[in-house]
């Protein structure tokens, strides 16, 4: 295995990891005498939603950073530790999105954690970013297929759709559930509508 794989598998286990601790925090619900369990799992709806958010949020990212890396021959210091930058905050989104979970419902206790689950997201997007903007600076790394110049110029369109994040961080204040439901419509655009690493004509696609 190369340098770059590698990065890839470790990468690959703390997404593995961070998906799979999502679920961990929705409860099997305990009822009273004579209540509906039916009732106690629909009491349950803000761990659903925001597990599903977050496991789309995750999922589409390994699905990104895994395409990103098909690409990458070499790794060097720099990116060893803008990949971890990534890795550190995915493997903390469990943590807010069990806080939100727990205050969806809430009042001012549901703008506070939507407004913390919200700046997570900003943290992953901006260490995503850097991340391709490591790459994209002289593109030493990449391998052969890839058109250093046209993937360098996707630099601001990729910048531009990071904005999407900040934007959400002032919904939270506004309305929890909305904020949420945002976070899945960002993951859908970046799952649909992803920056591709541009490749040079005359290489075959992998």
């Amino acid at each position: 295995m190369n340098e770059s794989g590698r990065v890839e598998a470790f990468s690959d286990g703390v997404f593995a990891i961070a998906v799979t601790l999502l679920v961990l925090d929705i409860k099997v619900p305990k009822t009273a005498e004579g209540d509906s369990l039916w009732q106690a799992l629909g009491a349950q709806w803000p761990s659903y939603a925001a597990y599903v958010v977050s496991f789309l949020v995750v999922g589409i990212m390994w699905v990104n950073h895994h395409q990103l890396f098909s690409y990458v021959a070499r790794v060097d210091r720099k990116l060893m530790f803008l990949n971890l930058l990534v890795l550190m905050v995915v493997s903390a989104v469990p943590w807010p999105t069990a806080m939100l979970a727990e205050y969806l419902r809430e009042d001012a206790s549901s703008h506070a954690a939507a407004a913390v689950y919200s700046l997570v997201m900003v943290l992953m997007a901006a260490a995503f970013q850097a991340l391709w903007w490591h790459l994209t600076r002289t593109g030493h790394l990449f391998d052969t297929r890839v058109d250093v110049e046209a993937a360098r110029a996707t630099r601001v369109r990729f910048a531009l759709g990071s904005l999407g994040y900040p934007i959400t961080v002032g919904l939270a204040f506004v309305s929890a559930p909305l904020t949420l439901a945002a976070h899945g419509l960002l993951a859908l655009y970046y799952g649909f509508n992803q920056v591709p690493v541009p490749t040079r004509p005359d290489q075959a696609a992998p």
